[in-house]
């Protein structure tokens, strides 16, 4: 046994960083609110009930689907406000050389470009192009095979929440050294990602799990990164303290 620890080295978290620990619990809560959301979407008709209460059956539309006020309180400004808000912070980054804070805000760009690609390779049409809500397209499972006619699909996750669920990256920059305001950025993603996301089921841009898995990839794509970062710098100072395998310390 003592062999093979001296094979394999725990690594610490690096200075400033997260441990391998942090990572591991968070990737186990990943898969437990994949499997609830999932049971929301296939196990119940959330989606649907909370998609009816913004539908008019007698017009067959949604009322709020071009309100000029929604457009531009919900979906514009909030997106231009948060473009500014990352330019932002990327310019302090490089001002004042701190490599986590502009790793963070990379983070928040590739997190909601995954959620685009995704979005932009989905089969899922928003509900305003589905048969039960004026359109066209057939309603099938998230997970499910593909309807017959789909509609055009491009609609899944939701892209316009994950802007806001970006912000987590905040959490992840915050967290080794101001706790608080990392959990207050976490707080202030989810409620912000969740607003938007409402917004767009207000004008039957999507349904509610479009949103959640939105926020689910961002998660998802935060942890992954952050953790090749922190583990990367951890395994690096190990490197050169001298304290991996085939390396003296001397």
């Amino acid at each position: 046994m003592a062999v093979l620890e001296m094979a394999a080295p725990r690594l610490a978290a690096s200075p400033g960083g997260l441990s391998p620990t942090f990572y591991a619990r968070q990737l186990l809560w990943l898969l437990l609110l994949g499997a609830v959301l999932w049971w929301l979407e296939a196990g119940t008709r959330l989606d649907i009930t909370l998609a009816q209460w913004f539908f008019d059956p007698l017009s067959q539309r949604f009322p709020l689907q071009h309100n000029l006020w929604l457009e531009w309180l919900n979906h514009r400004l909030p997106k231009y406000a948060l473009i500014a808000a990352s330019g932002g912070l990327a310019l302090r980054a490089i001002r004042q050389r701190e490599a986590r804070l502009g790793y963070a805000v990379l983070v928040m760009w590739l997190a909601t470009l995954a959620v685009s690609l995704l979005k932009a390779h989905s089969a899922h049409s928003c509900p305003w192009d589905l048969q039960a809500f004026g359109g066209s397209g057939e309603w099938f499972a998230l997970f499910g095979a593909v309807a017959a006619n789909p509609g055009p699909g491009q609609c899944f996750p939701g892209g316009h929440a994950s802007g806001g669920f970006a912000l987590l990256a905040l959490f992840f920059y915050w967290r080794p050294h101001a706790p608080r305001r990392a959990r207050q950025a976490a707080v202030a993603a989810l409620a912000l990602g969740l607003l938007m996301g409402l917004g767009q089921m207000a004008r039957g841009a999507h349904f509610l799990s479009h949103n959640l898995w939105s926020g689910w990839v961002v998660w998802l794509v935060a942890v992954l990164l952050f953790a090749a970062f922190d583990l990367g710098r951890a395994a690096t100072t190990a490197k050169s303290a001298g304290q991996l395998p085939g390396i003296s310390g001397a």
